[in-house]
């Protein structure tokens, strides 16, 4: 689990609040009643299916769409207040979908976008660089790989050094090293005090890489914290691999025989455990009187995606 910045500590450091924040369209409620607080300097994770409110959600961040009830605070100003216009020189956004002018080229895209923020030009060439397009910068944005597009896009929204980041999707089309690289700038950004709100459907990359996350079903949220947390709260089982000495697993099903709450099932190389949190260390130490009979003990716990699921299903 990533790190909680010690910029994010305090619950009083809200940079997004939300309170009591739905959208309907007729009888249909998008998001309804959302409460929820981001704090300066965390990367935060929005997820949920298709149609659990979190696209209706960031375009009210953004203030591109009105809230039907309820407040919206970004950096302090209300959403939609006279005020908000100069805050949202401070946000940068990623969509989904790039929309991009083919017969430009990168940098003249990048110059377009910083002309419309009211961003300095002399910003665009490095950020292009900071992203890895500085080869690519004079070249049309028609001969950019997908992946290219997208950091082409990624770097739109770091114009003008905004305090708050929107990323929808924003790996799509990005090979491995791309997404490595691309999150090592987001913990960068992170740790300079930039906040991050990031959606994706791709839960195992988000998994190791949020401070904490909020799970969107049906308009409202139904669990937020960190990944760790809402195992906690779910009280998922922990799967335990033995690689065991060939003819040591009936001892070894013995030796945890008597544990409550634990479960077991031979595997190729020795014996696959199920038990709660709490019994782990039972487990551990009942096992050490097998001796050299164990040869290895990996510890897997709940993945994202099966908190999602307990959650969200």
């Amino acid at each position: 689990m990533a790190s909680i910045s010690p910029a994010a500590d305090s619950a009083d450091d809200a940079v997004i609040e939300a309170r009591g924040v739905a959208k309907h369209y007729g009888s249909l409620h998008a998001v309804d009643g959302v409460d929820l607080s981001v704090r300066r300097g965390e990367i935060f994770g929005l997820i949920g299916h298709n149609g659990a409110g979190k696209s209706t959600l960031f375009k009210m961040m953004l203030g591109l769409t009105e809230p039907s009830a309820g407040q919206l605070l970004i950096c302090g100003t209300a959403v939609g207040a006279r005020a908000f216009r100069a805050t949202r020189r401070r946000l940068g956004y990623l969509p989904e979908n790039v929309v991009l002018y083919d017969n430009l080229s990168g940098l003249e895209t990048l110059r377009f976008f910083a002309r419309l923020k009211g961003a300095p030009l002399e910003q665009c060439a490095a950020t292009l660089e900071r992203v890895g397009l500085a080869h690519a910068l004079q070249r049309p944005v028609r001969e950019y790989s997908k992946g290219m597009r997208q950091r082409l896009g990624f770097a739109q929204a770091l114009l003008g050094k905004p305090q708050v980041l929107f990323l929808d999707e924003p790996s799509n089309g990005l090979d491995p090293q791309a997404i490595r690289d691309f999150y090592a700038m987001l913990r960068d950004l992170r740790d300079q005090g930039v906040t991050i709100i990031i959606t994706s459907h791709i839960l195992a990359e988000l998994q190791e890489r949020v401070d904490r996350l909020a799970i969107m079903a049906a308009g409202k949220i139904q669990a937020l914290g960190s990944v760790h947390s809402l195992r906690e709260q779910m009280q998922l089982p922990l799967h335990l691999e033995l690689r065991l000495v060939p003819g040591r697993a009936a001892a070894a099903q013995q030796a945890i025989s008597h544990l409550s709450g634990v479960s077991c099932v031979a595997s190729r190389e020795g014996l696959r455990v199920n038990c709660a949190r709490a019994a782990k260390m039972q487990v551990l130490g009942a096992l050490t009187s097998l001796g050299g009979g164990v040869l290895d003990i990996s510890v897997h716990e709940a993945s994202l995606e099966d908190v999602f699921f307990g959650f969200s299903d």
